[in-house]
């Protein structure tokens, strides 16, 4: 099973983030659940289960340094 670690507000940011995670060593799908055909709309970043915790750590210290 997957789980949804973060929605992401364009595929732009979805991809990003998805690169980050997979350097991590995690595996990562993306998934629209509300796209328009600029890329912008809802994407889902979905690890599996087992790995949700280090994808959440991973995204925090990354997210964090954004701002």
């Amino acid at each position: 099973m997957w789980t949804v670690v973060y929605i992401a507000t364009s595929s732009a940011a979805a991809e990003r983030l998805s690169v980050v995670l997979r350097q991590e060593g995690l595996m990562v799908s993306v998934r629209a659940i509300d796209s328009a055909a600029d890329g912008k709309g809802s994407f889902e970043i979905l690890v599996p289960n087992g790995e949700a915790e280090e994808a959440h750590e991973v995204l925090t210290e990354h997210l964090g340094h954004l701002g």
